[in-house]
């Protein structure tokens, strides 16, 4: 019969023993706790030999002693989880990670009857790209959590406004377009995206004189957008502003079918600014986000909720910018061809 070893957690009484000094002065050192007078030679040492035993601090415990669990739950939209949003996560779970937080995300279901996250895990903040229902708040805060961003009990004062809109009007505008038409996506989880999107590229074309913009929507797999493109030509349409650069590069696809000339015939400025906008020809024009900029604030704001510090300020991650690129330029003078 062989014998089996069980390797056992290695605790803050093993260190203390082997160095021999107090438990209580480990677990100052190893929990960084403020207001005690450990020399810096006493700090190393404990270090030092945590790392040679292998320790590794029991999270629940830690969790229970500090009152902290030092995770932050991000609730998600039901968004298709594109380009953008992956980036966007992506760089609040590393900033997050840099200050000692592991970011979680969890995405509700309307038909879902699963356990929210926010029971189950305690974190230290929950927080979301758009908001919390009145339920979902009464939910959280029955869960003992009572730090929630936003806030729902604060101005929405540093609310994300798209301003992508504007600079796509204004673009087309500038170049000499006068009848413009707007595509979005026909996908049901974006309506809510694609109706805030073209009530602002409407508002922007009223403003600068312009008549209500024909729209539709549709996907990359729409076998009628031609058809639509070719209506659009017809009442005049000389350039399209898309709700993102996927719905971009099915109307440049489908006027190229066509056999317009892109952005001769027919100028097409995209959004978002994702790798698809250089991998097609022409490239798209479109509109940069700074989705990694966002998901850097995300991330400090939840760990200066956590912490009690001051709320960072809104820096130039919350602006648009234009990106100019080879599917648009001014607009001719010649008669709808196709």
């Amino acid at each position: 019969m062989s014998d089996t070893s069980i390797t056992r957690r290695v605790t803050a009484a093993d260190i203390a023993r082997s160095l021999g000094i107090s438990r209580a002065t480990v677990g100052f050192v190893l929990n960084d706790t403020p207001g005690q007078t450990i020399s810096a030679a006493t700090r190393l040492r404990v270090v030092e030999e945590a790392k040679r035993l292998g320790y590794r601090p029991h999270s629940a415990a830690r969790a229970l002693a500090s009152g902290r669990t030092h995770l932050i739950l991000m609730v998600l939209p039901d968004w298709p989880l594109d380009f953008t949003l992956r980036r966007n996560i992506e760089e609040a779970s590393l900033a997050l990670d840099e200050a000692g937080y592991s970011l979680i995300t969890y995405t509700p279901h309307p038909t879902g009857a699963a356990r929210p996250l926010w029971e189950t895990l305690e974190p230290d903040v929950v927080m979301s790209l758009t908001g919390f229902a009145p339920e979902q708040v009464a939910s959280i805060r029955a869960a003992g959590i009572s730090t929630i961003i936003p806030d729902p009990d604060a101005p929405a004062d540093r609310a994300y406004v798209e301003d992508g809109p504007r600079l796509q009007v204004e673009h087309l505008v500038a170049l000499g377009h006068r009848r413009i038409a707007f595509a979005g996506s026909r996908d049901p989880r974006l309506a809510d995206l694609v109706s805030t999107r073209r009530a602002t590229f409407q508002h922007a074309a009223a403003a600068l004189g312009l008549e209500p913009a024909l729209t539709a929507d549709f996907d990359y797999a729409d076998a009628a957008v031609p058809e639509l493109i070719a209506h659009w030509r017809d009442a005049g349409v000389t350039a399209v502003a898309a709700y993102n650069d996927d719905i971009a590069a099915t109307t440049l696809g489908a006027a190229l079918r066509l056999g317009l000339h892109v952005p001769e015939d027919l100028a097409v400025i995209g959004y978002d600014d994702t790798p698809l906008a250089t991998m097609i020809e022409p490239q798209l024009s479109t509109v940069r986000i700074d989705t990694a900029g966002l998901g850097r604030f995300s991330a400090a704001l939840a760990i200066s909720a956590a912490t009690g510090r001051p709320a960072p300020e809104v820096g130039p991650e919350f602006t648009s910018e234009l990106i100019v690129r080879a599917s648009t330029r001014p607009a001719t003078a010649s008669e709808p061809s196709r």
